[in-house]
């Protein structure tokens, strides 16, 4: 895949204008595609001395485990998100990451991040805004668990997901391709997976929003943002931000 055209570059590009020298960096930046199958985790909750990786493509699941051995999950990964660049700059990774699909990643070193930050502070700074991004998105998250309804909380979800697959090419106001299981649903929004399939049972019957068969299907956009009260500002990609 081109740089000009990666998940990565176009995520980016709703921050800053990219120069031909900075998506030479980027071009750097993803040298080292690896491709790695479900389930076969890139990070261990734990570890250290490892690799950031930049998500070229499909779908992983940020989780952490809890002393009795259950699984939370914490978040989703999309492409052109970075996988464990919290972790590789404060040196233990305090969760997992495993695929939930085939997917294709791009491994940085500590070394070359540091090199790209020096060479190119603009990219730095752009790259600083989207983890500033996934921190805006992770208290979202917080309030939804504490303060929505499971309707709305899974409203939300669907909504927020959308907003972020539509920066990187891959979803609209119609709908979205999407590789996540009930079961991802209840972990990730605190519910069973019995309620889970009571509330899209619901959201369908509403006419609102239908998951099936590994497809979201928008069937009435603006009716979704009224009931889950969404507003995308915190998602913070209406127009590029710096020249």
């Amino acid at each position: 895949m081109a740089t000009e055209t990666s998940p990565l570059t176009r995520k980016l590009s709703a921050f800053v204008e990219l120069s031909t020298s900075e998506l030479g960096v980027l071009e750097r930046l993803h040298a080292r595609r690896k491709s790695f199958s479900a389930g076969q985790d890139l990070v261990h909750q734990g570890q250290s001395e490892q690799a950031a990786y930049i998500l070229a493509a499909g779908w992983v699941v940020s989780y952490k485990i809890q002393p009795d051995g259950s699984r939370q999950i914490v978040d989703f990964q999309i492409p052109g998100d970075f996988l464990g660049l919290r972790s590789v700059l404060l040196h233990t990774s305090d969760h997992g990451i495993e695929p939930i699909v085939e997917i294709e990643a791009a491994e940085v070193l500590v070394n070359d991040l540091l090199e790209a930050f020096a060479e190119t502070p603009r990219l730095a700074t752009a790259i600083l805004w989207a983890v500033s991004r996934d921190e805006a998105m992770v208290v979202e998250h917080l309030v939804g668990l504490g303060r929505r309804n499971a309707d709305a909380r899974m409203a939300h979800f669907f909504l927020e997901l959308g907003v972020r697959l539509s920066l990187v090419g891959m979803g609209s106001k119609g709908g979205y391709a999407c590789p996540l299981t009930q079961y991802h649903l209840a972990d990730a929004l605190g519910l069973s997976a019995i309620h889970v399939n009571r509330v899209l049972r619901k959201l369908r019957e509403d006419r609102l929003v239908t998951f099936r068969d590994g497809l979201v299907v928008f069937d009435n956009y603006e009716g979704l943002v009224a009931l889950a009260d969404f507003d995308p500002a915190y998602l913070d990609h209406a127009r590029p931000l710096l020249p």
